[in-house]
């Protein structure tokens, strides 16, 4: 049987694969699990997902169930999930936990279920598993007064979050202009009243909370459209945000794209320039670009790499002490400020270093050449079989590049595919290279 947790939380179509009854399982598992105490505290958030109503009452139920009290935060970033458990742990909720209802970047029939532990981290693989096997288990039910409750209804209102994500911001970002797109997500009211609470020029795009539009073409993954609204408003900079807003690409004044691995790069070289990048170093995946690679090691920074999911980069920051990661798909960690990743608070930090410095962004994330890179899915039905059949070719290929590039096959951890990376000295030897590897998957 398939593990029911993928790389980040349980997704699927929602009513059909997550339904409320696995939802209203996952939350009291999860209550039984992980909570402390005789009332444990849940943080609740989601996206705005027309789904994430029907789940929202299967999880709230579900948490109630197994004697736990929630805090309902509406519709909310995942990040901001985080840092509610944090903060309660550190005051009057040492066990907190919180659960957010969002799919991410997927499309608006898709949601999921994403676990956050006491601290605000998310939950291992260990703890998920011991979760799942939970799922269906007898467990005595708690009755009467031992019956959780609904502690405190936010009903969206996020100006706790809004304060939270400004008071890490040092510079006035007066005079900097700035294109947003929220996704149509959980950013779409929280990410331009932060960026103008901070002193931003700010001009929105796709903030419709119906949530029938999440991802429509648009945000994150759909970059094309922000990069025709930063040059037609010429704006300094432009920000997107996924569906659940914890994470942040950019485009610059040209309109040229600037990816996850370019703003870990002009935050890490700027914190090393303030003394505050911790022990001198960054955690990334294996899916960041040689180029951030050979940056780093211009400027003195050690470069930490694992599996792909932001949890896992968060995991070796706190086993190694580190303050700053993130992956290339625009996840960025700033341990200082949140326990996990958040989109709004890095585009505000990409933000300050461009007003601190003077520099436009283009300038800024010169600081690495990148890589040609190609990216080609393939749909699979046995995902650990087409990665076995590949073995042998990918190394053929990464052999034929000769030091200057190199190869990775990696199942999707949320999808049935499997990726296949190639980054090479030019675009059409990395697309090249990565297709006659997708082919022999296909065939």
């Amino acid at each position: 049987m398939a593990r029911l947790f993928g790389t980040d939380g349980v997704r699927g179509l929602a009513n059909e694969f997550l339904t409320p009854e696995l939802a209203l399982g996952l939350a009291s598992a999860a209550v039984l699990e992980l909570g402390s105490g005789e009332r444990p505290l849940v943080y609740a958030g989601r996206d705005p997902r027309p789904s994430g109503e029907l789940l929202e009452a299967a999880v709230v139920a579900g948490v109630l169930a197994a004697g736990g009290d929630v805090v309902r935060l509406g519709v909310i970033p995942t990040p901001a999930v985080a840092l509610a458990v944090a903060r309660g742990a550190a005051t009057e909720a040492p066990g907190a936990l919180g659960i957010m209802i969002s799919a991410s970047h997927n499309p608006m029939p898709d949601n999921g279920i994403k676990l956050f532990g006491p601290g605000g981290s998310k939950v291992p693989d260990d703890v998920e598993d011991r979760i799942e096997a939970r799922l269906g288990a007898a467990a005595e039910r708690p009755v009467g007064a031992a019956v959780g409750r609904v502690r405190a209804d936010f009903g969206g209102q996020a100006q706790w979050y809004v304060d939270a994500l400004t008071s890490t911001v040092e510079t006035d970002l007066a005079g900097v202009r700035v294109v947003v797109d929220c996704a149509n997500g959980a950013a779409a009211q929280v990410g331009p009243a932060a960026y103008r609470a901070a002193g931003a020029d700010v001009t929105v795009l796709n903030d419709d909370l119906s949530g029938y539009r999440i991802n429509d073409n648009c945000g994150a993954t759909h970059l094309d459209v922000l990069q025709a609204a930063v040059l037609a408003a010429g704006a300094d900079v432009g920000l997107a945000h996924d569906g659940d807003a914890d994470r942040c690409l950019a485009v610059n004044a040209a309109g040229e794209v600037v990816d996850g691995d370019q703003i870990l790069a002009v935050l890490a070289v700027g914190s090393k320039e303030r003394g505050r990048l911790a022990h001198d170093a960054v955690a990334v995946t294996v899916m960041s670009n040689l180029g951030f690679r050979q940056a780093m090691a211009a400027h003195g920074i050690a470069v930490e790499e694992t599996a792909v999911g932001d949890r896992y980069v968060l995991e070796r920051m706190l086993a190694r002490g580190l303050s700053l990661g993130g992956e290339q798909s625009g996840h960025t960690i700033l341990l200082d400020h949140a326990p996990t990743g958040d989109g709004v608070l890095t585009g505000l930090a990409l933000l300050a270093r461009i007003a601190s410095t003077g520099r436009s962004l283009a300038d800024l994330a010169a600081v690495m050449q990148r890589l040609p890179q190609a990216l080609v899915s393939v749909a699979v039905a046995d995902k650990q079989a087409a990665l076995d059949t590949t073995r042998e070719l990918a190394a053929v290929v990464e052999a034929e590049l000769d030091g200057q590039g190199r190869v990775l096959v990696r199942p999707s951890g949320t999808e049935p595919l499997l990726r296949v990376m190639v980054e090479a000295p030019t675009q059409d030897a990395a697309q090249a290279a990565a297709e006659r590897i997708a082919s022999a998957v296909r065939a």
